[in-house]
């Protein structure tokens, strides 16, 4: 393990496919919050407005940034991410995949739809985590999973969440998207309120989503997604979210880590 994971953590992490770590990111807030702050200021290529007609507010995210933000760049080499990552996963390296703002201002309408996220993805295994780091207290709009999901047998459709659109042609490999909502009895969730440092990590093939934010106060979030031992590039249906135009990449091979460095352990 790490000093920041204990092995009740990872075996919480492998029950539900997601768990919750105190304060590992308590000394790097303020670099998260500029990097954040600069994001929404000059967004990149795949920034986007997530609020629906009619809704009021703000749902804003933003991914692979990371080289141009040196804020994003100091937290993905420099901070305990990749050692910490590498200890949930029960794996000897970290890879480094992509970073992902989101941030919902206060008054925001728009939820953020159940989903996994290894279908958007052009990656397989089973060594894959997500990072959740908030820049504010959560209570109300905070990641909400449902436990056991990614033990699932079949991946979840993927869709737009601007207009519930199918993200792929075809529906015929995918199990609909759940509705825990409506069915409350079906799922156990299982959700945390959190203080800036406190991080949410969760597996790729978990499925998530949160409500929306009506409260006075903004949810900020930094994303963090990691790479182990096992894990092959391989092809979707369709475009991948986020596509990573003339990466090169065979089926079954690494990730280039020319473009998603291994950071964990240490290189030097």
């Amino acid at each position: 393990m790490s000093e920041f994971v204990t092995e009740n953590d990872v075996e919480a992490y492998e029950r539900d496919g997601a768990v919750c770590l105190r304060g590992v990111f308590s000394g790097w807030i303020d670099k998260i919050a500029a990097g954040i702050e600069m994001n929404l200021r000059e967004p990149g290529p795949y920034g986007a407005e997530n609020r629906r007609k009619g809704q009021s507010g703000s749902f804003f995210d933003d991914y692979c940034n990371w080289t141009r933000i040196a804020e994003f760049e100091d937290v993905v080499r420099h901070s305990p991410a990749a050692e910490t990552a590498a200890a949930i996963m029960r794996s000897k390296s970290a890879q480094f995949f992509h970073d992902h703002v989101l941030v919902k201002e206060p008054g925001t309408q728009t939820t953020t739809p159940w989903h996994q996220d290894l279908p958007y993805y052009f990656t397989e295994g089973t060594q894959m985590v997500s990072f959740w780091v908030p820049a504010d207290p959560v209570r109300e709009a905070t990641l909400r999973f449902i436990a056991g999901s990614h033990k699932w047998d079949k991946l979840v459709l993927p869709v737009r969440w601007i207009d519930d659109g199918r993200f792929y042609a075809s529906e015929d490999e995918y199990l609909p998207v759940p509705d825990p909502e409506n069915e409350p009895d079906r799922y156990k969730i299982v959700e945390w309120s959190l203080e800036p440092g406190d991080a949410v990590l969760f597996d790729f093939r978990t499925v998530h989503g949160a409500r929306e934010n009506m409260t006075g106060a903004r949810r900020r979030a930094f994303s963090m997604r990691w790479l182990g031992d096992d894990v092959r590039y391989c092809q979707r249906p369709g475009r991948t979210s986020p596509p990573f135009p003339g990466h090169d990449m065979q089926v079954g091979e690494r990730l280039r880590d020319d473009w998603f460095p291994v950071v964990w352990p240490q290189q030097g």
